[in-house]
Order: structure tokens, then sequence, then C-alpha cells
């Protein structure tokens, strides 16, 4: 391992992949009635369904902050950070049609931000004992700055 460029890995394998602009969730949609699951599930669970196949897919990577929650207490250690301090948990609703939660990156959100656009990041969580970068996906808030 370079020590310049640390290897990043996933915190759960199979949550997503990419980094950037191309970074998307990897999920599991019905071939029968078009249902999206994340993350990725076995079968169809939707009762009106009677084609249980799914397909892996992946999901948009904006969509729009539905509701947020401020989090006071360290996260389970699986998702320990290095610098831990309070962060917040947004709800996420995706053109797919689901809502997917995750912890928002960046600016904090505030009331007047539920309705507001936002996008799929990658952050590092912490520095596992080999050294690498474990990180997670997260939500960040489309600022002015940001392309559309």
């Amino acid at each position: 391992m370079d020590a310049t460029h640390p290897t990043r890995v996933p915190v759960i394998a199979g949550l997503f992949e990419g980094e950037g602009d191309s970074a998307r969730l990897l999920a599991s949609r019905c071939a029968g009635c078009g249902t999206h699951y994340f993350p990725r599930a076995l079968s169809c669970r939707n009762p009106a369904c009677r084609d249980k196949r799914l397909q892996d897919t992946t999901l948009s990577p904006r969509g729009t902050l539905y509701s947020y929650t401020r989090q006071c207490y360290q996260p389970p250690a699986l998702f320990r950070m290095d610098n831990w301090a309070p962060y917040s948990l947004g709800l996420v609703e995706l053109p797919e049609g689901l809502r997917v939660m995750g912890m928002v990156s960046g600016t904090e959100p505030q009331p007047q931000d539920i309705g507001q656009a936002v996008r799929l990041s990658i952050e590092m969580l912490y520095h596992d004992e080999q050294g690498r970068e474990v990180s997670t996906f997260t939500w960040r808030l489309v600022g002015e700055g940001d392309a559309p």
C-alpha cells in the first residue's frame, strides 16, 4: 500500500460503487413489478407481484431531502468515525420511488432544507487496523456551485 494513496474500502461490501460523480448505490429491481430495493434483496417482497426475480441495478445519485434528524450519540462500531462529532441522518427520496437513509455530510441541514436537492457522496469514516480508509455513502445538499 502506498502511504500517499491509502487503499479505500467500503464499510459494507455491496452498498455502493465508484467515487465522486460516478458513485452509485447498488440496488435490486424486480423484473416483474419494477419495485426497487436498497440494499439489494434476494426476492421481490411486493405481495401483489407474481414474478419475484430481481436484477442488479444502480440508483440515481440525486434525490430530495425528505426528512432528517440530528444524532448526538456515537454510531455503532461498524460505522465508527475517526473524528466523531454529532451528525445528521437524512431520509432521501429517490426518483426510483424509494427512500434511503444515510448520513448528511457537508452543510448541516436546517428545517428549511426539507424538499431540497441532495447528491450522493462517498466519505471516509475511519482508518482500519491495516491503515485502509473505510468509507460509506452520504448525502450532500446541492448548492449553487454544484452542477445540475
